[in-house]
């Protein structure tokens, strides 16, 4: 069951937009598709939440949880380091790979995998130097 927590969340989000991505033909581009549509009451405004807004929000939303998993000082956190990495690559590839993949929405994806890996490992070495002790 540990191992699962091991289990980057970015892969979650990687892998939904793909799928989404590939289920678009070129006449119903899935992505610009409106998901909901409300009013802000004070301004009046109207707020038109997309495909592509919403994964840019849920990637927000699993970058904050993939942070509070970096604090856990255990193997499982190493493997969890690993695996974001890995993801990143991933995401990397694809972003220069293929042509699906080069819109404004995948590379900010691109680039929340990005600090995900750059924070995890940052918090990993800071809470660690605080658990070596001298003397």
């Amino acid at each position: 069951m540990r191992t699962i927590l091991a289990i980057p969340l970015n892969l979650l989000v990687l892998l939904a937009y793909n799928v989404m991505i590939f289920l678009s033909s070129s006449g119903n581009y899935l992505p610009d598709t409106i998901v909901t549509q409300f009013e802000i009451p004070s301004s009046g405004a109207t707020l038109t939440i997309t495909w592509n807004i919403l994964f840019i929000l849920i990637g927000i939303g699993v970058l904050y949880i993939e942070i509070l998993k970096s604090t856990r000082a255990s193997m499982q956190a190493v493997l969890d380091h690993v695996l974001s990495l890995c993801v990143f690559v991933v995401y990397l590839i694809e972003l220069l790979v293929m042509k699906e993949m080069g819109s404004a929405t995948f590379l900010i994806l691109t680039l929340l995998s990005l600090v995900d890996v750059i924070a995890g490992f940052t918090v990993s070495l800071s809470s660690a130097q605080r658990d070596i002790t001298l003397g």
